[in-house]
Order: structure tokens, then sequence, then C-alpha cells
């Protein structure tokens, strides 16, 4: 019998960071995700494979039962994955408690270094099938906020908040006007978001707190945004609040000063995609800096 799991990337609109700490963040769920294949065999290892969007074989590992008396390869994808595995099973222990082995295999749709979820999504389609929270098993593997995750499980854009216990989930129809004038454009480079977290974790708290407010306002105004030139406008003071938090200049400042419209990173500052608003010939002013990959919003979102 062939089990089939399937999760949605993502991308964050708003909060970034701040996200972490309680404030509403409007996040929307990709078009392209990941799948995984399970499959039961007879002999009892699990054998895994992995694949790129355009088909290559990506990581080909074998782990052997008892999971739990399996030493480190030096290998820190395995090492990573194992753990993944060790926690679902700790979170239900029924789980790969069978006579028999799996053959796995996950394919991901998108570019691994895009920075689209190829983490959450993984760990998302794990969760379903080992049935456990995949909220709890994000907090015993790769932490964060967990807005990755409820993407990867809906069907829609979603405002997403973090609580001390279940995050509040609710699902929105974003339907911006003016979406054929916005485009996604990725920098070139993946931004390590263990290391972006880490950055914003050793700012001041208390002060980080009472900015919550403030970023759950941007949210409720860009959801509710009918007009390009108010949008752009928020966009670009959300970038402004950001960069003073994180007292580092935005990516516009860095590498775009001489666009004219507005520019706002996603997720981890430095790296992966930025939304960059403008009209299909303004997006050759990326393509002449060196930006290949530009992807309309109608081709990246989930609905559209």
């Amino acid at each position: 019998m062939k089990q089939h799991y399937y999760s949605h990337g993502k991308l964050l609109l708003t909060s970034e960071y701040l996200v972490l700490d309680g404030a509403q963040a409007l996040a929307l769920p990709t078009k392209k995700g990941q799948h995984l294949d399970v499959s039961m065999q007879d002999k009892k290892t699990i054998n895994w494979t992995s694949y790129l969007h355009n088909g290559d074989k990506w990581l080909d590992y074998t782990f052997t039962f008892p999971l739990e008396e399996i030493k480190s390869e030096g290998d820190a994808i395995y090492d990573r994955l194992l753990s993944i595995l060790l926690a679902a099973k700790e979170l239900n222990p029924s789980f790969l408690n069978t006579q028999q082995g799996y053959t796995i295999k996950s394919t991901l749709e998108f570019q691994k270094d895009w920075g689209l979820g190829s983490s959450s999504t993984l760990l998302a389609n794990i969760a379903r099938w080992a049935s456990v929270d995949p909220y709890k098993l994000l907090d015993m593997t790769f932490g964060g906020s967990g807005y990755d995750i409820a993407c990867a499980t809906t069907e829609s854009a979603l405002i997403y908040q973090k609580t001390s216990t279940t995050p509040i989930v609710t699902p929105v129809i974003y339907n911006p006007p003016f979406k054929d004038e916005l485009y996604f454009v990725y920098l070139n480079k993946k931004q390590n978001s263990r290391e972006s977290i880490k950055h914003y974790r050793s700012l001041d708290q208390k002060a980080l707190t009472e900015e919550k407010a403030r970023f759950s306002r941007f949210t409720q105004d860009l959801l509710s945004c009918k007009s390009i030139v108010a949008f752009e406008k928020l966009l670009s003071e959300h970038e402004d609040n950001l960069s003073r938090i994180l007292k580092t200049s935005t990516i516009k400042t860095q590498l775009f000063a001489d666009y004219p419209r507005a520019i706002k990173s996603l997720g981890g500052w430095g790296g992966d995609f930025v939304l960059a608003v403008g009209t299909a010939s303004q997006m050759d002013y990326f393509r002449n800096k060196g930006y290949e990959t530009i992807v309309p919003y109608k081709e990246m979102i989930l609905g559209e």
C-alpha cells in the first residue's frame, strides 16, 4: 500500500521576525511544494530518496532499526532527517513500530535554495505520515514561529499568530487588485533562517515586545489595502520600521537604491526572495543587475 502526502511552500508578507513574539503575520502558501510517497517493504529498513525539482536525485539514505541505536554518520542532513523521525516516534510511539520497513520518496517542486520551505514541507509531510501535531514536531526539531507549517497545510492565504499554546491560524481571502504589479525576485542566495533568528534574539526583547501591536496593524492594513499607492507606502513603512529594530539597512538601500518603486524583504533579511512592485518592463532593472529569477505573483501564490 502506498501513501501520499503533499505540503505547500510559503512566503511571509508581513511581520517577519516579530511573528516569533506573537505579532499577527500575513502568510501566503505557494503553488509549489513537496511530495512524500511512502510504501511498505519486506526489508526492515527505511530506504529514503529525495529528488530535486528537475528530477535529479538529491539524497539517498538507508536507516536501520531500531532508529534509536543509529550513530551519527557525520552527515548533517542525514542526522537532521533522523532526528525528525525520532521526534515523530517520541510523539507517537506506534509510529514505525512494525515488522516491515519503508521505501520513501520525497520530491521538491521548487528549487531547494529558494527558501520556500524545503524543510517545513518535509516536516509537515512527516507529521501527517506519523499522525502527530506538526507544531510539536517543529518545536522538537527546527524551531521557529510555525507560520511555514500553517502554510504547508492550507489552501489559502492566512493570518498567523504564535501563542504560548496552539497558534491562531485564520484563513483569509487575499486578492489584491494590483497583483499584476507584484513580482518575487530571487536574490541569488539562500538565507540561513536559524542565523537570522539568532540575530533577532540578540536584540532588546522588551523593546521588541512593544512593537508587536505596530506590526499586527501593518498586517491588517495590508490585508485590506486596495490601492497600489497605499500598498507601496505600507511596504516602505514596514521595511523602515523593521530596519530600525534590526539595526540593518533595508535590502532596497543595500542593493536597489535607485529603483523607483517599493521593494520588501520576505522572511529572513538578506537572502531568498524579495517582493518588488512594478510593471513587467520594470523588472528589466533587476535582470540588468543579474537577478534573473523573477516570478509573477500569479505564478507563485496558491489560489491565483
